[in-house]
């Protein structure tokens, strides 16, 4: 079996802005976001138009929706924060059923971009996007049978197809590709499940499926994890594990916008990183990362495309003389909502939680099945209980790398193991909830505590179960971790994986 450390999920979402947060200051409409002017953050009350040129289709029968397919891609893992410069993935059809069960091929399935099959497109999913946060369209004023999608397969086009691909930038070998900031250019390798098309169910489309009403005209949105799906295997390979979301983009739509500053000088972290993770519950009630986004120079983020709802959002940083800062919270905001100055309370070090996570198939020998593991650091606020996961800086997390283990006399006999390293606040958080009153960020006592948690699925799947339990928390609950120390975290042990 060959266990990966991958990590959390994207959402698909959408832009435009916004009332503000009355808890927090304005946002500075001229800062900028990784060398790029930030969206400016006056209201935006007109629909939001086709990003390419195309003319929306007048005629529309009586049983059909227009739909248009968009991918975006927010993202933490480019350069200068991360080691790649491009990503570039061919996205060759999608379709959808009504049927969540449905099994690949089933004739439920309705194509929601005719022609892509024939003409596979790809995207760079480290682009600039357009105002409207879209990367690229991959299918246009498409009249399909109304109802309520609760399955989406993506279909990724093979190396075997490079040769076909218009304006290949992986060469005439690859299909999918990435580009390391040495401008050295690699292959994407995509797992067996992929074949039959990356299934998205009730987990990974919002609100639990995509509706529409005959005479619609719905922007669908993919929105691809781009870090998280990023494997790098022993052998210096990359595999590309999709973590991926999709939904429907109303015709107006919001950012959440703010700005990281330091608690004691009110102003950015000097020469450091900061990560900015949006956040909402899951079925358990703990918070998961939807979005994840590195803070500009200047302390800014633009958090786009969201849809309408109410978050929790989570900021960690570190500045340039590798001071420590503590977690910042702002819960119950919403989608367009301005969250203001987030201020990170400075410690010294980093702590270091440490653990292992194993896999075990259901036979032995193991039978050499692939497993994306994924580790998460959890913290609960003591003011309100929310559990929260807390966001890894992009130099120290596990999402933008993976390990590829083999059997060896640590793990347990018949399966494989993965060691997990997390660098945490060493202090404790700074929450407030954004409301409409004035209110101000209070830090949550002393030492923080954090539960290790972690999650095993199939690479390619589109998040399919590998074990008997998909999640689990490390025994022995919370732990204390201190400036400069290292805590053990019980071992994670998954079984019956296959």
């Amino acid at each position: 079996m060959r266990s990966h450390l991958s990590p959390p999920g994207a959402v698909l979402l959408m832009c435009l802005v916004s009332s503000g947060c009355k808890g927090g200051a304005p946002f500075n409409a001229g800062a900028t976001l990784n060398n790029t002017a930030a969206p400016s953050t006056t209201p935006i009350t007109t629909p939001i138009t086709t990003p390419v040129t195309v003319p929306v289709t007048t005629s529309t029968p009586a049983s059909a929706a227009t739909v248009s397919v968009m991918v975006s891609a927010p993202t933490a893992c480019e350069a200068p924060n991360g080691p790649y410069t491009h990503v570039y993935v061919t996205i060759s059809d999608i379709r959808g059923s009504t049927n969540p069960d449905a099994p690949a091929g089933d004739p439920s399935f309705v194509d929601l971009t005719p022609g892509l099959s024939s003409a596979p497109q790809q995207v760079d999913l480290l682009g600039k996007a357009n105002s409207n946060c879209f990367l690229a369209s991959l299918g246009v004023s498409q009249q399909v049978a109304a109802g309520n999608y609760q399955q989406v397969r993506i279909f990724l086009a093979p190396d075997s197809r490079a040769s076909s691909i218009t304006n290949n930038a992986c060469g005439a070998s690859y299909s999918n590709c990435l580009v390391r900031t040495d401008n050295s250019l690699h292959d994407l390798i995509l797992p067996p499940a992929t074949s039959q098309g990356i299934e998205m169910t009730a987990r990974n489309l919002v609100n639990g499926g995509i509706a529409f009403n005959a005479g619609d005209q719905p922007f669908i949105d993919l929105n691809i994890d781009v870090c998280s799906s990023i494997l790098a295997t022993a052998d210096g390979g990359y595999e590309f594990n999709p973590v991926l979301y999709a939904g429907l983009i109303p015709s107006t739509g919001s950012t959440i916008a703010g700005t990281v500053v330091s608690s004691k000088t009110g102003q950015p972290l000097s020469g450091g990183n900061v990560m900015v993770a949006l956040e909402q519950k899951d079925s358990t009630g703990i918070d998961r990362i939807l979005m994840r986004i590195a803070a500009g120079s200047d302390g800014s983020f633009v958090l786009c495309p969201v849809p309408e709802g109410t978050y929790d959002l989570v900021a960690v940083g570190v500045d340039g003389a590798s001071v420590a800062y503590s977690a910042g919270v702002e819960t119950g905001i919403q989608s367009g909502q301005l969250a203001g100055k987030i201020p990170l309370v400075p410690g010294t070090q980093q702590g270091t939680l440490q653990g292992l996570i194993s896999t075990m198939n259901g036979g032995l020998p193991p039978a050499g099945i692939s497993v994306a593991v994924q580790a998460d650091a959890l913290q609960q606020i003591a003011s309100n209980g929310t559990m929260i996961t807390v966001p890894l800086l992009p130099s120290q997390s596990p999402f933008n790398e993976a390990m590829l283990t083999t059997n060896g006399s640590s793990c347990p006999a018949g399966g494989d193991c993965a060691p997990f390293a997390m660098q945490l606040p060493s202090n404790a958080p700074n929450v407030v909830a954004c409301s409409e009153q004035t209110a101000q960020f209070t830090q949550q006592g002393s030492t923080p505590a954090y539960t290790a948690d972690s999650s095993a699925q199939i690479p390619g799947s589109g998040g399919t179960p590998a074990c008997a339990a998909s999640n689990m928390q490390a025994p022995g609950g919370a732990v204390a971790v201190g400036p400069g120390e290292t805590a053990m975290s019980g071992r994670m042990a998954f079984s019956q994986c296959q």
